[in-house]
């Protein structure tokens, strides 16, 4: 990319590390927004847990169950699908490779394992087509 189709976005807000899968980003926010995920999905799941009857045997847990207790779960999960993807597609992006490799996170029992490696794979340290350095991403001039 030439700088003169492109400007470089070096301070790219919260609303790009949440929710766009475009540009590089660095381990150190993976792991912290990854953790955030992993901590609402667990607080959510205890929720859960918590309002589901005693007389109820896990065996008999249902999908319909699950929606049922709380209409706005779904929406959680989704939403935090969409944070997860696009932190991944941006990791892919960072260490060079693209971001379609992302798409292995709806492949149960790969899914643990590439987002686990995503966040142990050192960034380049030279500009990529995705961003001139980690936690950034270029943009084009309006």
């Amino acid at each position: 990319m030439s700088s003169n189709d492109s400007q470089v976005n070096a301070t790219p807000g919260l609303a790009w590390l949440l929710a766009s899968p475009i540009g590089r980003l660095g381990r150190e926010p993976y792991w912290l927004v990854l953790f955030l995920v992993w901590i609402v999905i667990g607080i959510a799941i205890n929720m859960w847990f918590g309002s589901i009857d005693e007389d109820v045997s896990i065996e008999n847990l249902t999908l319909q169950g699950f929606v049922e207790s709380n209409p706005l779960f779904p929406v959680l999960f989704f939403v935090l699908q969409w944070v997860e993807l696009a932190l991944v597609i941006k990791r892919c992006q960072d260490i060079g490779i693209t971001g379609f490799t992302a798409l292995l996170i709806f492949v149960p029992g790969v899914n643990i394992l590439v987002v686990l490696v995503l966040g142990f794979i050192p960034s380049q340290q030279m500009p990529n087509r995705f961003g001139p350095f980690p936690n950034s991403y270029y943009r084009r001039k309006s």
